[in-house]
């Protein structure tokens, strides 16, 4: 079992459990009426519901029995949140809650494999049928469920809103009242999963139909049609939207109410069919014969001269034809003309006015109740168990619902008022009967003394009203059934004379003359169990006779319709014998209802309507006390009370208390019925205020419990702060304890990874010795498994040696030796790695010095090894121009037109005679070269006439550029000398693409001069440069010896 200390709603408040709530119940009174110090006093009662009411506590005991205040709002404690907190908790742990009583019947149901049964009572607008919907809603959530079970539960649920359209209406104290009463079992399985469910109706109040009192309505399916149908609908029912239009909805004049919204009820009602099992066309038929009785409200009769009636409306007619599928001049004879049967004859009598009005609602009323009962038989069908493993009586359980009104005193009581009351008589002393037999049981099983109760028994009222021959039921019958002219007044009378001394029946006549002031001579007053009730006897006759005339039941007896067929079978017209009167229908039924009742295990709801207002927060006294009266409440709790007011198991009441004994506490490891009796001893419980059962303890009176809940509330303190120190110590050992077991396990983890390691890596290392040490001895052989670590190993060392040693840049020749299996390899990446820095570098080179490098690489392919100045010209960045542009005469520009200046050098030109050195420009173009003297070009070398360049290969910088000697327009050779030979060389043989052209001359170097003649140049090596003509007649070029050390 668990112990719970308190548990916190979402408004905030703190709900205790039964016995803290004593604690606070000066604010919230206490949780169970049985614990009132006064539990004889009304005005004590009562105000302990106010109190709970004040902060939204509905619930409350009596014992096993919950009472339901009605809050008129919403309050957040149906979640299913909640659910899951009442489920499977004990009864009195937690706060009374209707999904307590509904867990405790649902487990006493599974545990003791016994049928149970819930009655639901109170007045109209008390909240019994909401009371019913969260039964059905906390089963169809908490109970295990499969497919076939959650459609079943869905249908179970569906079937309210149908039930409640057809069944429900507004009245004056209830915007949803139910006007039947209800009875359903759920049949759970060996699981516990509900598997099927059965639906009893008792006593619809039929004359709604045709009737109903000043701001009420007809039953909501007739608003909820007008109102949602569609326009297509309505015209195929031939109706109209305004209900003021139809004689059977203005009479209560309240054809709208603001609490109700028709249209979306309308559609959950027909979301709702399909889910039961109505098909199409059964909606279609039922929404017909719905459509026909708004229709028969407004046939219309007229009058003859002779008193004979007849049918004033024919387009009403022509449609109750067509709704209902019958013979209209069949229907119409029926409403107008009754059958009668004498000495075997058949004879056809005329209505009166007064007779055919009441023949029309007589007919209005018998379709629409058997209606009803069609449809409730129609549910029932969708409900039932269709699988023949749950058939076994052994295997299944029922739960049961007994909706059904309570007792109903009203400004007017008549023949419903009276069957009400006598059903909720019946009630009452079924409840008495079960209750003592319960108290009486528990007491016999724990070995407790019964004593004697005295109550209020109401068998002498039941028997008033149901005794046979004598009871007014049967006096009923028999002025229905007598010859002769038989009124209300005379049923008054023969009332009068059969039951004149009783004690609980009143009438005019027999009472004394203060009642006779507040009596009519029409009424009757019977003395309930719940107070006095005065009954109109107006009625009473034609209510109990609920007859239909033979020819219009013949009439509805051959209607197309399936559905009326089924209500009205051809046996009732064939059979001869009188039904059963309305009241011995209603008494019989009960009595099976009794009998139903009586083989269940009984739990109780009852249902208080706190104001008439329905407003919420409003508490109205006299209404609430006249509830509790007709509820028979105090009569309950008298008879809780009348031994021992509280009780509780030997554990429990011994977990809760033993702090205030030294020898329970903290622990009690002894007998329980021994620390219990220890307990009480040091508490000084008197003898005669409690008892000790078998498993229980039971105390006389709240006051000694309230003493002993008060004398823990000041040793919580002390109790707080003992757990507080013990609670502590044990912390700080378990944390204590927790980390030195903590510490232990990694240490020891951590010492058997390090060996564990230390023993792989030396098994790892011998055997990469041995293989090695294998691979060695193999390593000239073939790649086998015997060398493969060694040879992978050698060029895993290798590639790894060279990765960390590759050469730095192109110039860089250094590589690693390989070993001899892998010399190709290496040569092939060492070729790739060249290759791969020279793309590197070759993408590092800016466009300037990749230009400068190309004249480079050009001046080494025709000088290199060949001319002695070369290498000094190496190092030495071939410039763009030797010329600045201020050099060149702006004129010679100008006459170059287009073509720029790619490079300019100063040169000196020799003449090809005695050869006089004169200093020139050479400028080179894209297309040409020209020879200039300050502001005149002197000569133009085309690159396409040049023939080729001969330069010395001393380190003199002497060149000839040879032209070709057929060209009339050229002079002959050029002979110049240039501090840049081999620059300007180099530029030339690129400008003209004639770098292959370029001649070395070792020793002289001969050149065409005009008319054909020819120079020579001579070359000698000497300690200076001079250039001078020689004793032949030659140029002879004395170039400097160069020192290349």
């Amino acid at each position: 079992m668990r112990y719970q200390g308190r548990e916190v709603d979402v408004e905030g408040r703190v709900r205790l459990v039964m016995e803290s709530a004593l604690t606070a119940r000066d604010r919230v009174g206490v949780q169970d009426f049985v614990l009132l110090e006064n539990y004889n006093s009304e005005a004590a009662f009562i105000e302990n519901l106010r109190r709970r009411f004040k902060e939204n506590l509905i619930y409350t005991y009596i014992g096993s029995v919950l009472v339901s205040v009605n809050p008129y709002k919403d309050l957040e404690i149906y979640s299913k949140q909640q659910m899951e907190r009442y489920r499977g908790v004990s009864f009195y742990e937690i706060s009374p809650h209707i999904y307590a009583l509904s867990d405790n019947t649902y487990r006493a149901m599974r545990t003791e494999r016994k049928d149970q049964c819930i009655l639901i009572s109170g007045e109209s607008g008390a909240g019994k049928t909401e009371a019913s919907k969260k039964i059905l809603l906390y089963y169809a959530v908490t109970c295990p469920t499969n497919d076939y079970m959650a459609a079943l539960g869905d249908r179970l649920l569906q079937s309210n809103p149908v039930l409640e359209a057809f069944g429900n209406a507004k009245t004056l104290r209830n915007d949803n009242s139910s006007r039947f009463g209800k009875y359903m079992d759920v049949q759970f399985d060996f699981r516990g999963a509900p598997v099927g469910g059965h639906i009893l109706n008792y006593l619809l109040e039929k004359s709604r139909v045709v009737h109903q009192n000043h701001g009420e309505r007809n039953f909501h399916i007739f608003y909820q049609l007008l109102d949602g149908g569609d326009d297509e609908l309505l015209s195929t029912l031939d109706l109209e939207r305004n209900p003021h239009y139809y004689q059977y909805l203005v009479k209560g004049n309240c054809p709208r109410v603001s609490s109700i919204n028709d249209k979306n009820n309308w559609k959950v009602v027909l979301k709702a069919l399909p889910v039961i099992g109505f098909t199409e066309d059964e909606v279609q038929k039922l929404l017909n014969i719905i459509a026909s009785i708004l229709h028969l409200g407004n046939v219309q009769f007229g009058e003859g001269e002779e008193g004979e009636t007849y049918i004033t409306s024919e387009t009403q007619m022509t449609n109750l034809t067509k709704l209902l599928g019958v013979d209209g001049s069949a229907l119409g004879e029926a409403l107008t003309h009754k059958k009668l049967t004498a000495k075997g004859e058949e004879m056809i009598s005329p209505l009166n006015f007064e007779q055919a009005v009441s023949a029309r609602d007589a007919l209005a009323k018998a379709v629409y109740s058997r209606t009803f009962t069609w449809l409730v038989e129609k549910i029932n069908k969708s409900l039932v168990l269709k699988d023949e493993i749950y058939h076994n009586s052994k295997g299944s359980s029922v739960i049961g619902l007994l909706d059904i009104y309570g007792f109903e005193v009203l400004q007017h009581n008549s023949f419903e008022q009276f069957c009400i009351n006598y059903c909720n008589e019946k009630l009452q002393q079924l409840f008495i009967e079960l209750t003592l037999r319960s108290e009486q049981e528990e007491y016999e099983t724990e070995g407790i003394a019964w004593e004697t109760v005295q109550y209020f028994d109401n068998k002498i009222i039941c028997d008033l009203i149901e005794e046979k021959h004598k009871g007014i039921i049967s006096i009923l019958d028999e002025e229905c059934l007598r010859p002769g002219e038989t009124c209300d007044v005379s049923f008054l009378e023969k009332l009068e004379d059969t039951l004149g001394g009783h004690p609980h029946f009143v009438t005019h006549k027999l009472a004394n003359g203060k009642t006779r002031r507040v009596m009519s001579r029409e009424e009757f007053r019977l003395l309930h169990y719940a107070g006095e009730v005065n009954y109109n006897v107006n009625g009473f006759l034609d209510k109990n006779n609920d007859s239909l005339n033979r020819n219009l039941k013949e009439v509805m007896c051959q209607s197309e319709n399936e559905i009326l067929n089924h209500c009205f079978r051809r046996e009732e017209v064939i059979d001869q014998k009188r039904s059963e009167m309305a009241a011995t229908q209603f008494k019989n039924s009960l009595m099976k209802l009794m009998e139903i009742l009586m083989s269940k295990e009984p739990s109780y709801v009852r249902c208080i309507k706190p104001n008439d207002a329905k407003q919420p927060g409003k508490f109205d006294e006299v209404l609430v006390r006249h509830q509790v009266k007709y509820l028979g409440l105090m009569e309950n709790l008298r008879v809780r009370r009348a031994g021992f007011a509280y009780r509780r198991r030997f554990e429990a009441f011994l977990q809760r208390y033993k702090p205030l004994c030294p020898d329970t506490w903290p622990n009690w490891h002894g007998r329980l019925v021994d620390g219990v009796s220890m307990l009480v001893n040091h508490l000084g419980y008197k003898l005669e205020e409690y008892k000790l059962g078998r498993s229980k303890i039971f105390i006389r009176l709240p006051k000694t419990l309230f003493n002993t809940e008060d004398a823990l509330e000041a040793k919580k303190p002390e109790i707080a702060l003992t757990l507080q120190t013990s609670w502590r110590g044990y912390r700080e050992r378990s944390k204590y304890q927790r980390i030195r077991h903590a510490v232990i396990v990694i240490q020891s983890g951590w010492r058997g990874m390090k060996a564990r390691r230390r023993a792989r890596r030396r098994r790892q290392a011998a055997e990469l010795i041995r293989r090695f040490i294998k691979g060695f001895i193999y390593r000239h052989e073939e790649y086998c498994p015997e060398n493969e670590y060694f040879l992978d190993h050698v060029r895993y060392s290798f590639l790894k040696n060279l990765r960390n040693n590759l050469p730095n840049s192109v110039l860089d020749k250094n590589w690693p030796t390989p070993p001899p299996l892998l010399f190709e390899a290496s040569e092939h990446l060492r070729r790739l790695n060249m290759r791969n820095m020279v793309i590197k570098y070759c993408r590092r080179v800016q466009p300037e010095w990749k230009k400068q490098m190309m004249q480079k690489v050009v001046a080494s392919e025709i000088f290199k090894d060949q001319k002695d100045s070369y290498p000094q010209s190496v190092g030495r960045l071939f410039l763009d121009s030797r010329l600045e542009r201020e050099q060149i005469n702006l004129k010679v520009t100008q006459t170059l037109g287009n073509d720029k200046v790619q490079y300019g050098v100063p040169v000196i030109k020799y003449d090809r005679r005695g050869y006089k050195p004169r200093p020139r420009q050479l400028l080179l173009t894209n297309t040409f070269a020209v020879l200039v003297d300050r502001t005149k070009i002197k000569q133009r070398i085309d690159y396409t006439a040049l023939r080729s360049i001969t330069v010395s290969s001393l380190s003199d910088g002497m060149f000839v550029v040879h032209m070709p000697s057929e060209d009339n327009k050229q002079k002959g050779d050029v002979v110049l000398h240039c501090n840049h030979v081999i620059e300007l060389v180099t530029k030339l043989a690129m400008m003209a693409n004639k770098t292959s052209y370029v001649n070395i001359s070792p020793g002289s170097i001969r050149f065409a001069m005009p008319r054909g003649k020819e120079g020579i140049i001579d070359f000698v090596r000497g300690s200076e440069l001079k250039i001078a003509k020689g004793k032949r007649g030659h140029l002879l070029v004395t170039a400097p010896r160069i020192n290349t050390t």
